[in-house]
């Protein structure tokens, strides 16, 4: 049977940090949590990007990256709080951030996603600089989502370049 992570002692689904921070559950899931967080963002993207039609999607997009960034510095900042630690993993609201930014430049069919899917983890992951000096440097809920914020930003670019060049 599968067991998905407890919240921190003292936090509750009934604070929306929790379902935030968590991504609705997503990041609860006992491994590759940040896996999970990022496959629970992608139909949110491919909705967004749909709805806003061709012209406009990208930037419905772009701008649901922006909120969600500026709502998970204050959710993951009161996980982190409860948790007692700097980037708890169940924390995945930073990787879906990040996942709709690296999206922005996809259009919304199955390789285009699936690339910046796998673009994303890969940066995410490997921490290019300066998602390594964030990692390392900046506490709290900034620090949570930055460093994925500077890996969306690689994974956008050469996702780009894959789109413009290659497919």
């Amino acid at each position: 049977m599968l067991r998905l992570t407890p919240l921190p002692p003292g936090l509750s689904f009934s604070n929306p940090a929790a379902w935030l921070s968590t991504w609705f559950g997503a990041g609860l899931m006992p491994i590759a949590s940040g896996t999970w967080g990022s496959a629970a963002a992608l139909p949110f993207a491919y909705v967004l990007l749909v709805a806003g039609g061709p012209d406009a999607g990208p930037y419905w997009l772009g701008a649901a990256a922006l909120v969600v960034f500026l709502i998970g510095i204050w959710s993951a900042g009161v996980y982190c709080r409860y948790a007692g630690v700097g980037d708890p993993g169940a924390i995945v609201i930073d990787e879906v951030a990040a996942q709709w930014l690296t999206l922005t430049v996809a259009p919304p069919r199955l390789l285009p996603f699936v690339l910046g899917f796998l673009l994303f983890r890969v940066f995410d992951v490997l921490k290019p600089w300066p998602a390594s000096w964030a990692d390392r440097s900046v506490k709290g809920g900034l620090g949570v989502m930055l460093d994925d914020l500077f890996a969306g930003i690689y994974a956008a670019i050469v996702l780009w370049g894959i789109e413009r060049w290659l497919l």
